[in-house]
């Protein structure tokens, strides 16, 4: 993991960024109140330069829940401006790690009994989101972000 402790290779990624809406995906969560894993902080750095580079969205999963946090800054505080929504989508199947611990600090919605998948949609200015439960189930998210 020597990318994300020394993140060789980060000030190309803020040079680079030209996109109105940039999203990352990763495995691990920065933040999560999963209480199989939790928060990693090893992902800061890498959070880091997201957040300078300007991006709005990062996925997650690691632990098997669903989880959408406010817009919010490498250091856990809420960000509305400059913040990236993190959503957290281990819904596919496995039955493991599906339990929660106390809330982290601007999460906005949790659940851990249904699987599903998110529906992101991507424009220029802004994304939608729409969880998308399993069949017979009801749970649902859905909402609307604005890029920077």
């Amino acid at each position: 993991m020597p990318l994300l402790r020394n993140c060789s290779g980060c000030a190309r990624i803020s040079a680079r960024n030209h996109a109105p809406c940039t999203l990352a995906y990763f495995h691990k969560p920065l933040f999560s109140s999963g209480a199989a894993h939790g928060n990693d902080p090893t992902l800061k750095p890498l959070w880091q330069t997201l957040y300078d580079a300007g991006a709005d969205i990062v996925i997650g999963g690691h632990d098997h829940h669903y989880e959408r946090f406010a817009p919010q800054d490498p250091e856990g505080r809420a960000d509305s401006a400059h913040g990236i929504r993190e959503f957290i989508v281990g819904t596919g199947g496995k039955n493991t790690h599906r339990l929660l611990a106390a809330p982290q600090p601007n999460s906005e919605v949790r659940q851990t009994d249904t699987y599903g998948v998110l529906k992101l949609t991507l424009h220029k200015a802004g994304y939608d989101w729409e969880f998308i439960p399993q069949a017979g189930r009801t749970f649902t998210d859905s909402g609307h972000g604005i890029c920077h």
